[in-house]
């Protein structure tokens, strides 16, 4: 956000939710609705991002300025979806983040079909377990919560920054 001053509005929460690596949870019935789906990385960002921001979605956020830019983050290499298809090729679900060497700092997900978005969910742990180290999911949500996300204070996530900066990230992941 741009200050009245110029400068650019940073925040920074009291809390943060992540997911810890290693530390998903993935109940019986999500476990199968993973093999309903296939699974795509980066093949239709403009899509993703287009349905997260969908009008009719309670609480939508996403501006067509937003969705500018990050289709310019897109482009440049920083940020990434996820995508679920199901069985016909119809997109399903997905999310997507900004990714800075290990850390992935998730944006947003929807999904069209059962537990598309959480299918989507299950595949960037698989992702980020093959070189990242922090996933930043903002905010703790039920949802996310019975998925394993967990809270940590300001002080425990800036501690935890660097060493997610300066890892090299998931290979899938490496900026352009």
């Amino acid at each position: 956000m741009n200050l009245p001053d110029g400068h650019l509005g940073w925040w920074s929460p009291v809390e943060r939710a992540i997911i810890p690596l290693g530390g998903l949870k993935i109940s019986r019935s999500l476990r199968q609705s993973t093999r309903r789906y296939t699974i795509s990385i980066d093949e239709d960002f403009q899509s993703v991002i287009e349905g997260c921001a969908r009008p009719d979605r309670p609480g939508g956020w996403i501006t067509d300025d937003f969705i500018d830019a990050y289709t310019e983050l897109h482009r440049l290499g920083w940020a990434h979806s996820i995508e679920v298809w199901d069985s016909e090729g119809s997109l399903a679900g997905g999310l997507y983040g900004v990714t800075i060497g290990g850390l992935f700092a998730g944006e947003s997900m929807y999904h069209e079909s059962r537990d598309a978005s959480k299918v989507a969910l299950v595949h960037l742990m698989v992702v980020m377990n093959s070189g990242g180290v922090l996933v930043d999911v903002q905010w703790l949500t039920p949802h996310l919560e019975s998925m394993g996300a967990i809270v940590i204070g300001r002080d425990e996530y800036l501690r935890r920054l660097p060493d997610a900066l300066a890892a090299p990230g998931p290979p899938v992941f490496a900026a352009g």
